[in-house]
């Protein structure tokens, strides 16, 4: 995935506000594995650099009940049952049941424009890219504006909205990089750790190496695009 060095609106958004509703795609709790060199972070280790920071920082995150269907680790899904039954919430949970019928057309109408630049299909319900179809059209319908995404596809859902027409245009993505920057200004995790994950997520392979600034550029530029609104 490339790093994209502009401005991102939403990022300003929830630097201001962090209180807003803001979803999650389950990539931001799974621990990455990287195909190409074979290796992957334990939950554990993903838990204290990454999870526990961003619940730490955000107080309004959210999922949808799909993408709670992805947590079939018993740790993750452990931890994910904890912040959903805590009082109050520390997770709340899109659930389809609570749309009205209007909206659950509405709803079954965007999952239409998506599933042709995905590997999902609403009639047969399958379990490939049904997550981020069915969290983002219930964004859209409910005008949830914000999306923690990695995955590239759904980044792309989002920011081609208008183009492809997948009925998206209000909602907006944030990428994990944008948020390893957030939380190191933050001080919520170690510059070391977040270092780490910024080159297993970005910086791993000759390809990504090619495109992508590294760790100290990238630091730089993301500097002069939010420097002055973090302080």
């Amino acid at each position: 995935m490339k790093v994209n060095l502009s401005s991102n609106p939403a990022m300003i958004s929830i630097i201001e506000n962090p209180n807003q509703i803001i979803t999650l795609d389950a990539n931001f709790i799974i621990p990455p594995y990287r195909r190409e060199a074979r290796i992957e972070i334990s939950f554990s280790k993903f838990k204290k650099i990454w999870v526990d920071p961003i619940f730490e920082i955000f107080p309004n995150l959210a999922i949808h009940e799909a993408v709670y269907d992805e947590f079939v680790a018993d740790s993750i899904k452990l931890y994910i049952d904890e912040k959903i039954n805590y009082d109050p919430p520390k997770l709340i949970v899109h659930r389809d049941s609570s749309l009205s019928p209007e909206e659950q057309v509405l709803r079954d109408t965007i999952e239409e424009l998506l599933s042709p630049h995905t590997n999902y299909s609403p009639e047969a319900n399958n379990k490939a890219d049904r997550g981020e179809v069915k969290s983002l059209s219930y964004m859209a319908v409910k005008d949830l504006l914000y999306f923690l995404a990695h995955d590239s596809n759904a980044i792309q859902l989002i920011d081609k909205s208008e183009r492809w027409n997948t009925g998206l245009d209000n909602v907006q993505a944030i990428k994990m990089y944008e948020l390893i920057y957030y939380l190191l200004k933050m001080n919520k995790s170690s510059k070391d750790n977040l270092r780490m994950l910024y080159k297993f997520q970005y910086y791993l392979t000759k390809t990504e190496r090619s495109y992508n600034p590294e760790w100290g550029v990238f630091i730089e530029e993301m500097d002069r695009l939010y420097s002055s609104i973090l302080t």
